[in-house]
């Protein structure tokens, strides 16, 4: 399971990657690996404001559907186009071209409440 150092996480399994005020989010390998093959993503609008906690998104997979949830507040500004005809990026590569969706954030200090790689890698079962 790959935990990047240089993200922060949610307890919901969403990633974070914040640059310039933009929050890049996807979710997790370990997520993507739970969900097992991706079918389907709804991802928010562009424009759509976002409050810490909300569902902004839906992945479907062979084995369930699941909220995806917004780990920051923050403006959509933009989504990940290519996961409409290829889900499945997300299980191929879930902290890279699989991420889901872009904010602008509203609070920079809203990463603060997030989780650093080793407590985020605490959280999750071992197997």
């Amino acid at each position: 399971m790959s935990i990047p150092k240089d993200l922060f996480y949610a307890k919901t399994h969403e990633w974070v990657s914040l640059e310039e005020g933009i929050a890049t989010i996807g979710i997790t390998d370990f997520a993507q690996s739970q969900l097992s093959d991706l079918t389907f993503v709804e991802l928010p609008e562009v424009g759509t404001t976002l409050e810490a906690g909300d569902e902004a998104a839906v992945v479907e997979s062979v084995k369930a559907a699941a909220d995806v949830y917004a780990p920051v507040s923050g403006e959509v500004v933009e989504v990940n186009e290519e996961l409409e005809e290829s889900p499945d990026l997300i299980n191929i590569d879930a902290f890279g071209k699989g991420w889901l969706f872009k904010l602008r954030v509203n609070n920079e200090s809203d990463v603060d409440a997030l989780l650093d790689a080793d407590s985020y890698e605490d959280l999750c079962p071992q197997d």
